[in-house]
């Protein structure tokens, strides 16, 4: 049998490298599915339940990896369904390739079903490369300039397919004006400053007295190096949520999260900081950072569309976290000066114990907060983490302490429901031999997460280390949403938008094979943690948590207090109970040792 274009696809996939795709099948997109089948297992395909998270999937692959993501959906609605699962890869830089069908050549302009102008409905969120195959021999250079687009710029790429020429036999390209030879191969390369523009950046750092540091994913793969240098600058460092794992947090002077998610520490360091370093970070919010004018600012990323966005920075590095880190710390002098320093792992001391206050404060029925508080020390060795956005992103934000050789990540700048489940489901395909651990809200987990239980379902039994654990906080409410309406609007809870069914989850888990463990007392909640990670097979974990535990900023302004006092006053239906826990939340950091 002659090979067929989506025969050919496949081969030039593998030949880069590509070992796993996610997506869901279609019509529209058969003959590179049928070219999969008979690649015998060359490429795995993970059949998800819909097609974004599949894209969730590819994205979060790539983050676990540092490699391609792949996913792939038929023609019209499977194409269109990917769109929001690409843009958390767009959003937060990671390198993923999405593969659609199309209708026939012919048909292509009449209306026909399914046909959906796919460059268009691509172009913003796979801007960097998008295109649609018209001939066999056009393929080649389609696949190889889409790969390599993808994972030197770190975007997301698209190449659409229409499905009679995945059919249509392979040519490769004549040697004639007009066409294209393509090769396959891609090393990214290292990237470091000019000499002169790192001493312009050690000047700055060596003058300050009071040294802030704010890393981001883009330092995940260079820990030691920033370990050194806030070593040599007596520095304390943040984290943005997406850097979570790029320093361990039993580190004294890591202040933890930044931002409304981050904690006090964070905020009082950025406050009164007289330098900044920031490092492999797209943290939006200024007014958590300092004041402008107030300190002296360097920052080191790869992208060069970052720098000097969220803050006037003096000097703009573009390089590689760890290459430039490296290169930086020789020009660095050893700060002789431990005052600050020590006021940070101060603050840091005192915060943990005033988290831990918050944590075991009694609530109706369970404190969200408890439920990450009884986690953190027996998180296993080698543990990935997946939070989905809501009130849980609080608590993995704040209450989880990072050890050396964990990963975790959550979708940062889409901050998208949902991505919580297929985040783990890729972790576990992008490690199967490491334990996996997912914090879901139950608002995402009806939206979309459940589906996705079914796929673990499917593939379990093929993981060496059976252990994937989803925690669901059921609080039947959108709870993050009706925070954000009390205390940023001063509008009073709306039943009606917020307000969702009570879903025995622990209870569908075991329906479809998987074990569920359900959790309504505060003192139950240690051994569910400890059953979870010894059971056989993959958990669903239920907690009753209370709606009402406020997921407090690390600093009130005086909007947000004058909001909440207004919501109060127009009668929010929870009143009597946010007054309560609020009360409660407030005590514990101030008396935090009590």
């Amino acid at each position: 049998m002659s090979q067929t274009v989506g025969d050919f696809l496949v081969e030039r996939l593998h030949a880069w490298g590509v070992r796993k795709i996610f997506g869901y099948p279609g019509d529209g997109i058969n003959g590179v599915f049928g070219a999969l089948n008979r690649a015998n297992g060359k490429i795995e395909f993970i059949q998800a339940r819909h097609e974004e998270m599949a894209a969730f999937m590819a994205s979060a692959y790539a983050k676990f990896t540092g490699q391609l993501g792949v996913c792939i959906a038929t023609s019209g609605p499977g194409a269109s369904h990917l769109i929001t699962g690409l843009y958390d890869a767009r959003l937060d830089h990671m390198p993923v390739l999405a593969i659609a069908g199309q209708q026939s050549r012919n048909a292509i302009g009449g209306h026909y079903q399914q046909e959906v102008d796919l460059p268009s409905l691509f172009k913003d969120v796979a801007g960097a490369f998008v295109e649609q195959a018209s001939t066999p021999a056009q393929v080649r250079h389609l696949v190889d300039r889409a790969i390599r687009i993808a994972m030197g710029e770190r975007r997301v790429a698209a190449i659409i397919l229409p499905n009679d020429l995945q059919d249509a036999k392979y040519e490769e390209p004549p040697r004639k004006h007009g066409t294209i030879h393509s090769g396959i191969g891609f090393s990214a390369p290292k990237t470091v400053p000019y000499e002169a523009d790192l001493h312009h950046a050690a000047d700055i750092l060596n003058s300050g007295k009071k040294v802030a540091m704010l890393v981001g994913a883009g330092a995940l793969r260079a820990s030691d190096d920033v370990i050194a240098v806030a070593d040599r600058l007596e520095a304390g460092c943040a984290k943005a949520l997406l850097g979570k794992a790029a320093l361990p947090d039993d580190l004294p002077w890591v202040t933890g999260s930044i931002g409304m998610l981050g904690t006090k520490p964070s905020y009082e360091m950025m406050m009164e900081c007289d330098t900044l370093l920031m490092i492999g970070s797209g943290f939006p919010y200024s007014e958590f950072l300092p004041n402008e004018g107030q300190a002296r600012g360097v920052q080191i990323d790869l992208a060069p569309d970052m720098l000097s966005l969220r803050y006037p920075m003096e000097v703009n590095l573009v390089g590689d976290a760890a290459e430039t880190l490296r290169a930086l710390l020789p020009m660095l002098k050893q700060k002789g000066d431990d005052a600050w320093r020590k006021q940070i792992e101060s603050n840091v001391k005192q915060w943990w114990k005033t988290l831990e206050k918050r944590a075991m404060a009694s609530a109706n029925p369970v404190n969200p907060q408890r439920v990450t508080w009884e986690l953190s020390p027996r998180l296993p060795d080698r543990v990935i983490l997946t939070s989905d956005s809501g009130s849980c992103a609080n608590w993995y934000a704040r209450d989880l302490k990072i050890r050396r050789g964990m990963m975790a990540s959550l979708s940062g700048g889409l901050a998208s429901m949902g991505a919580a489940v297929p985040y783990a489901i890729a972790a576990k395909f992008a490690h199967p031999d490491r334990p996996v651990i997912a914090l879901v809200g139950d608002g995402a987990m009806q939206m979309n997460n459940m589906a996705e239980l079914i796929t673990v379902a499917k593939y379990w039994r093929q993981w060496p280390d059976h252990r994937w654990i989803v925690c669901v906080f059921n609080n039947e409410d959108l709870n993050q949403v009706t925070w954000e309406q009390r205390v940023m609007e001063g509008d009073p809870k709306f039943n009606a938008s917020q307000q969702i069914p009570n879903v025995p989850y622990h209870r569908f888990a075991e329906l479809i094979g998987l074990k569920g463990i359900y959790v309504d007392r505060p003192d139950a909640l240690g051994v569910a943690w400890e059953e979870a990670l010894d059971a056989d097979r993959p958990v669903v974990l239920e907690v009753k948590t209370d709606p009402e535990v406020p997921p407090l900023p690390p600093h009130i302004t005086f909007e947000q207090a004058k909001h909440l006092t207004e919501t109060l006053a127009e009668g929010d239906p929870r009143e009597r109970s946010i007054i309560k826990e609020t009360a409660k939340q407030v005590l514990a950091s101030l008396v935090p040792g009590k």
